[in-house]
């Protein structure tokens, strides 16, 4: 009776760990990928394209752009506010196909090229 019992714990165990994997799993496939700007691409007027979206932690940006003539910046609040010169050691993505791992919040990002911020390359993307 005594390793019926134990055989038992064996089975609940590995439900346990099956129950894990599946759930780890799960968290994994529902993350999404969003291409910045849609067809457009990482472009001017960019900033009003999060409008409408529903965006977590996990998510993916994908920024499409010409490299020699932009560029992407995670910036903060008041960096984004300002169009100011990035802070020193600030990210700065120069690839043309950058992706960007969303962080739970608002994840701010701008085009350090000068001018481009304020014709509104930026973007502010909530996460929950």
């Amino acid at each position: 009776m005594e390793a019926q019992g134990r055989g038992g714990n064996v089975a609940v165990v590995v439900g346990l760990v099956l129950l894990l994997c599946v759930l780890l799993q799960a968290d994994v496939v529902e993350s999404a990928v969003f291409n910045v700007g849609d067809r457009s691409g990482w472009s001017f007027n960019t900033n009003s394209w999060p409008a409408g979206k529903r965006f977590k932690a996990g998510d993916v940006l994908v920024f499409k752009y010409d490299a020699t003539a932009h560029d992407v910046v995670a910036v903060s609040a008041a960096g984004y506010k300002s169009c100011a010169k990035p802070a020193k050691g600030a990210k700065v993505y120069k690839s043309g196909a950058d992706r960007v791992t969303l962080a739970r919040g608002t994840n701010y990002f701008i085009c350090s090229i000068p001018g481009h911020c304020q014709a509104g390359m930026k973007i502010a993307v909530t996460a929950a």
